[in-house]
């Protein structure tokens, strides 16, 4: 870079010979100035000669640098030939350390992936097994079922009447297996009897309870565990057969029949589940008027029934049973207890429920 910055130089003053100074205006300075001009030009002839030696040098200067930069060339071609071997070696050892690290982490991504592959088959072996377990406890839970009705059926058949009961008309579905059809769609006994359990605290202190359509003695077994003393009646002979294999006093009975032989006054409390939606709709309020006449006093009456205020009742359960004959709304039973002679009226709409209760007191 020196050479080139004195050949540039240089060249400037080559190019400065035979010229004259610029001057301000002027006639004195013109004058001068032409002056200078013509003795320039008289003296070219002089510095030709030097002037053509001088660019000759700078000739030689120009083809010097090229020569320079030849050299260059070359050399850095040499060094680079010089240097490969080593950026080679330091190519191939830095290709051998990135192959190895490709490989080792090729190596780390298989052990987790086996380890994350062995751990999800466990947890789906877990699953599995649990699903099996699931499963296998409905399979268990409905053997059980089964056998409980064949039983409760063999209980019933060898259970011995205690009095021979009058003819009444069964249900015109009596062809119809009842406890298999109340465990299936009733639901089991211990479920239905824990629900009824909630009634027994506000029949405490009454005596002579009469559970209406006692079914498979739920509420009694839980009225008896509650220590209240409780009776039913039901128009299934094979239900009442089974309520007295487990020890409960049942009757075989008409409901209106039997209602309409108890003397006046004579109940201390009453208890209906799941039997005024089998009614035809004018016997409802005459059974109303019944138990009005037979409880005493200040006695309570509970009636369970499915609840039509939540539609879904209509699209699942209530239209399964044949003999179901239409819903009781809420507000109806309300009136005709109150039409009755009945007071303290409650309904009670549990929210995970299908069915409502009503309780009253008769005044």
């Amino acid at each position: 870079m020196p050479l080139i910055h004195a050949r540039d130089a240089a060249e400037a003053k080559v190019a400065a010979i035979g010229a004259v100074n610029p001057r301000r205006a002027g006639f004195k300075n013109s004058l001068i100035q032409w002056v200078k001009r013509r003795v320039a030009r008289a003296l070219d002839w002089h510095v030709r000669e030097q002037v053509e030696f001088n660019r000759a040098v700078m000739a030689c200067v120009q083809a010097t640098l090229e020569a320079l930069k030849e050299t260059h060339r070359a050399m850095a071609a040499e060094d680079f030939r010089a240097r490969w071997e080593e950026w080679r070696k330091g190519f191939e050892s830095r290709h051998s350390a990135e192959e190895i690290h490709i490989l080792r982490t090729i190596s780390e991504l298989h052990g987790e992936f086996t380890a994350a592959l062995s751990r999800n088959t466990t947890e789906v072996q877990q699953r599995l097994w649990k699903d099996l377990e699931t499963v296998r406890a409905e399979y268990e839970a409905l053997i059980h079922r089964e056998l409980t009705v064949i039983r409760q059926r063999l209980l019933a058949q060898t259970a011995a009447p205690a009095a021979p009961a009058p003819a009444i008309a069964e249900s015109p579905h009596a062809s119809i297996d009842w406890l298999r059809f109340a465990d299936q769609f009733r639901g089991s006994e211990e479920h239905v009897r824990e629900h009824q359990q909630r009634y027994i605290g506000r029949f405490a202190g009454a005596t002579d309870v009469l559970d209406l359509g006692c079914g498979r003695g739920e509420f009694l077994e839980a009225a008896r565990d509650g220590g209240l003393a409780a009776r039913g009646i039901d128009q299934n002979q094979e239900c009442v057969a089974l309520c007295r294999a487990k020890g409960l006093d049942a009757e075989h009975a008409d409901l209106f029949s039997y209602l309409t032989s108890l003397p006046d006054d004579s109940l201390g409390a009453a208890f209906c589940s799941h039997v005024v939606e089998h009614l035809p709709p004018a016997q409802l309020p005459d059974l109303v008027n019944l138990l009005a006449r037979k409880l005493r006093a200040g006695a309570l009456v509970a009636i369970e029934t499915p609840n039509p205020e939540r539609l879904e009742i209509f699209a699942t359960h209530f239209y399964i049973d044949p003999t179901h004959t239409r819903p009781v709304p809420p507000v109806l039973l309300h009136f005709y207890l109150v039409e009755a002679g009945f007071g303290s009226v409650e309904i009670e709409r549990p929210a995970a429920a299908s069915d409502y209760a009503i309780l009253a007191r008769k005044l």
